[in-house]
């Protein structure tokens, strides 16, 4: 049996499966996305697919200290999107 690779979710830092987890990238030219095939160029960071975890990285600014950039709303709304669409 093939071993998953396991992330740390930015918002509750449990490690999980690499595929149970929301990825979000920061391209080269610092655009940040959220990449839902996992295999895009860049810096990524790992989420829980939850809203508590999503509010936990909000408000301790995890992923404007993981990126080394100010992360805007927008990102945030289209984070919750994805969350809730699933």
């Amino acid at each position: 049996m093939k071993k998953l690779p396991q992330r740390t979710c930015i918002g509750c830092n449990s490690q999980k499966n690499k595929n149970e987890l929301i990825r979000i990238v920061k391209n080269k030219d610092g655009d940040i996305s959220i990449d839902r095939t996992g295999k895009a160029n860049g810096r990524g960071a790992y989420i829980c697919d939850s809203i508590e975890c999503l509010e936990k990285a909000i408000k301790s600014k995890r992923l404007n200290k993981i990126f080394e950039t100010n992360i805007s709303d927008e990102i945030y709304e289209n984070l919750r999107g994805v969350i809730i669409d699933k």
